[in-house]
């Protein structure tokens, strides 16, 4: 689709509606082995030439073509070929759908043509009109200008959409598209959803309906983000746990990050990270979790009232599925075992990764607390984060590859019976796979790191000599904003807009090289110099469904939604992406990719599934995440029931417990340490009983009662959020008011219709039943005869084919 000339046949009249590409070989003339070229032996004249057999596979393919011409022509169709001049080459078939055919599959498709009668549906008045007034005039300057096409459409003779596809001027409209869609220039206006369903189909449509819905509702939760995050930058300068942090004054002395090399420290040099901390980790972070969580009931509320809209104008609520026949379980069996042990090695490779990447963080660490330089040791911490995190990221973005081919492969292996069954097995696969993939170095971030270390003294160990890694003295919550927002954005960069600019380009070059490789020099004296417009679109990148489109979209979604409390910007980086992704892909179907077949689709299927779980998977990680990872449910307790003056002064010597130094193990002492021998107790992040207590080192009755609110958080969190979902559902029906009205009043209509249709079927057959009364003895026979069949012949035709059968047997039993 990559000019805007309309294809014709040779006649210039018929439209060419469909093209088929195939690639051919003929037979090649050779002489008999053994005899002269000129003449053959035992004949007068010259010699014949043999022509070489063709081998079976191709001699295969060229009766199946014939065959499925046949089959076209035989459907009502109308095709034209090109002559395969060469011994081999590529050739087109192009084909065209007369006006019957078309009115034929529209009758079966059950496409309903429009009503005479239209009801007016009276909008209700007061504040919501007004306020759908005013928004109507705002965005008025975002509307695509279709005024253009809607000339198209008069003058060219564009009002018979029959089966979804545009055939009386396709690429008019697919230029029009182009040019009020698929620019980066119209960035800032709505899309042509009509106008996108009725060239690419319904299935598209709806994909890039929910791609603009889903872009819509980022919109407030970007201001909700970037207004926490700016209340924590205000903020940051009266936070007094940061400030005691800061205060050198306070001289904590921590214990050492290592064995031996690493030397006591003071807990003021980390004052950069605890205040960096305080941006992501502060109360506005509860309410805004609490809000993303109602905001995915609400995307979701509005994509079912919105796609029920949709579903009723391209008349999709009455299109079902056809049923086919299952296979057994014997027959699955195979494939079931296959693909569990698969899913589950690739899992443990992902987590054998993530394990990897631990190892690495741990022995770096390790490695660079040996340097002699002050520079290396002090920012070791910052190096292996920013490192590790790459390195992370390079191995999402390669397992996801691998992943993919491996989610079709053992789909493949299942046998599905249908390409809807296929799809959805398929979407499961990848999907489990790409969110282990994607998430579990985040998981591991904000729910394992730091949980396992021991203490002081009494330390965990990965390998001999290197201890598991500790959070960062401000908290993990930092580390895993760090964490989120590399992966996000850089699989948002480099897979979502590179990968899908750079591959089809390299695809659709090595296909050119692959055709120019094998194609022969032999040159075609018919063919024209301009090549004709169903060669460029054959240079175009083959469609490959809208997997790959929904994957990286839900993706992306369980950024927004799983982790917001540890990064309220993630709204705001995924709205920045989504306005590019809408144009981009908008390109890529229009100039980059041959336009697919269309397919009608009544909803997104199993993809809302999928965001609704990861909805509901989004309140409890949320949960967790604030009272586990944060600070705050800790600070809520100090200043409720350990405050003396009900403030936060005193906050972080009350998070830090003692040790006395010489209960560490030998070996593990600082070495080379200036001030060693005038350090006594050191101190670490944990609610432990001082050395002089009885209890030394075990848990405090402060961890407990720290651990109790936790978990206590998590429950009323999770109740809460989940009666706000619960009432946002009931408070927004699923079907839009002024839609459900037209639903009732066309029911009513067709009850009308069929009642009034009935009643003149009886006025007729009773006129011809009292005709027929009337009419001699002798004749009645002869009469019922030719009126019956004559009747039924009129049923027929007025399109009642259901009362002409039956009524031509009541004829017979007569």
């Amino acid at each position: 689709c990559a000019s805007s000339s309309v294809m014709h046949f040779r006649d210039s009249k018929r439209k060419v509606d469909y093209v088929l590409a195939y690639h051919y070989r003929n037979r090649l003339a050779r002489h008999l082995p053994g005899r002269a070229p000129q003449e053959r032996p035992g004949s007068p004249g010259p010699e014949v030439i043999e022509l070489c057999p063709l081998d079976a596979l191709e001699e295969e393919k060229r009766l199946q073509r014939e065959e499925y011409e046949r089959n076209l022509v035989e459907a009502g169709l109308e095709i034209e070929k090109d002559p395969e001049n060469k011994s081999q080459g590529l050739s087109f078939v192009r084909i065209h759908a007369p006006w019957q055919v078309l009115s034929r599959e529209a009758e079966i498709l059950k496409i309903k043509m429009p009503t005479k009668k239209v009801y007016e549906i009276t909008e209700e008045g007061g504040i919501l009109k007004k306020l759908n007034e005013i928004w109507c005039k705002l965005t008025k300057p975002l509307q695509p200008q279709l005024l253009t096409i809607f000339i198209y459409y008069f003058f060219l003779g564009i009002g018979t959409l029959i089966a979804n596809h545009v055939y009386d001027a396709a690429f008019p409209l697919h230029d029009l598209l182009y040019q009020e869609w698929a620019r980066y220039g119209v960035f800032y206006k709505f899309q042509p959803i009509d106008l996108i369903r009725k060239y690419f189909g319904e299935k598209i449509g709806l994909y890039f309906a929910w791609l603009g819905l889903y872009t819509e509702f980022l919109i407030p939760s970007s201001v909700v983000g970037i207004t926490v995050f700016l209340y924590g930058c205000i903020t940051i300068e009266s936070d007094i746990p940061s400030k005691e942090m800061c205060d050198q004054r306070n001289a904590f002395t921590m214990c050492p990050l290592c064995d031996k090399f690493c030397d006591y420290w003071n807990l003021s040099s980390a004052c950069a990270t605890a205040r960096a901390s305080h941006l992501f980790d502060n109360p506005a972070t509860v309410f805004f979790s609490i809000f993303m969580a109602v905001w995915a009931t609400m995307f979701l509320e509005q994509w079912k009232r919105l796609q029920m809209r949709l579903s009723y104008s391209w008349d999709l609520a009455g299109l079902e599925e056809e049923e086919v026949k299952k296979l057994t379980w014997s027959d699955r069996m195979p494939g079931y075992a296959t693909n569990f042990g698969l899913i589950l090695f690739m899992i443990m490779l992902t987590f054998s990764a993530v394990f990897g990447v631990i190892v690495y963080r741990i022995t770096t660490a390790a490695a660079l607390s040996f340097s002699t330089k002050e520079t290396t040791r002090s920012n070791a911490r910052v190096t292996v984060t920013a490192t590790a995190v790459i390195i992370n990221l390079v191995v999402i973005l390669i397992l996801d590859e691998i992943y993919e081919a491996v989610a079709k492969w053992l789909t493949e292996i299942e046998v599905p019976k249908t390409e809807k069954t296929f799809e959805e097995r398929l979407i499961l696969k990848a999907f489990l796979l790409k969110f282990v993939n994607s998430y579990a170095p985040i998981f591991y971030v904000a729910f394992f790191k730091g949980r396992f270390v021991g203490r002081p003294g009494h330390y965990v160990y990965v390998f001999d000599g290197y201890r598991m890694e500790e959070c960062a003295p401000g908290g993990c919550l930092m580390e895993l904003c760090i964490q989120l927002s590399i992966i996000m954005l850089g699989k948002q960069l480099i897979q979502n807009n590179l990968f899908e600019i750079g591959i089809p380009k390299l695809k659709k070059l090595f296909r050119k090289l692959k055709d120019e490789r094998t194609e022969t020099k032999e040159t075609d004296t018919n063919q024209s110099k301009d090549p004709q417009q169903w060669d460029l679109d054959y240079s175009l990148e083959p469609f490959t469904g809208l997997t790959p489109e929904y994957m990286e979209m839900i993706i992306q979604f369980g950024f927004v939604t799983l982790f917001v409390a540890s990064f309220p910007l993630a709204p705001l980086f995924a709205l920045l992406n989504n306005i590019i992704e809408v144009r981009l892909d908008a390109k890529k179907f229009v100039a980059e990719l041959r336009r697919p077949d269309t397919v009608r689709a009544k909803d997104i299927g199993i993809w809302y599934n999928i965001l609704s779980g990861i909805g509901k998977f989004s309140v409890i990680i949320n949960a967790f995440v604030i009272a586990v990872t944060s600070d705050f449910i800790p600070r809520l307790m100090y200043q409720y029931a350990y405050s003396q003056n009900g403030t936060m002064h005193g906050f972080i010597n009350h998070t830090l417990s003692y040790f006395n130094v010489s209960h560490l193990k030998a070996g593990t002492q600082p070495e080379n340490s200036p001030f060693a021998h005038d350090v006594l107790f050191c101190r670490f992040k944990d609610y432990r009983e001082p050395p002089w207590s009885q209890n030394q080192y075990e848990f405090s009755k402060q961890y407990w009662a720290v651990l109790s609110a936790r978990l206590a958080f998590v429950i009323l969190f999770q109740n809460l959020v989940m009666f706000l979902s619960v009432l946002v559902d009931w408070m927004i029906p699923d079907i839009p008011k002024d839609i459900s009205e037209q639903i009732k009043r066309e029911k009513v209509m067709l009850v009308d219709f069929f009642l009034k249709e009935e009643h003149e079927k009886r006025k007729l057959i009773e006129s011809f039943i009292a005709r027929d009364q009337n009419s001699p003895r002798s004749c009645s026979l002869r009469g019922r005869s030719t009126t019956i069949p004559l009747l039924a012949d009129t049923l027929w035709a007025m399109g009642n084919r259901k009362s002409a059968p039956a009524l031509v047997s009541i004829f017979w039993q007569i």
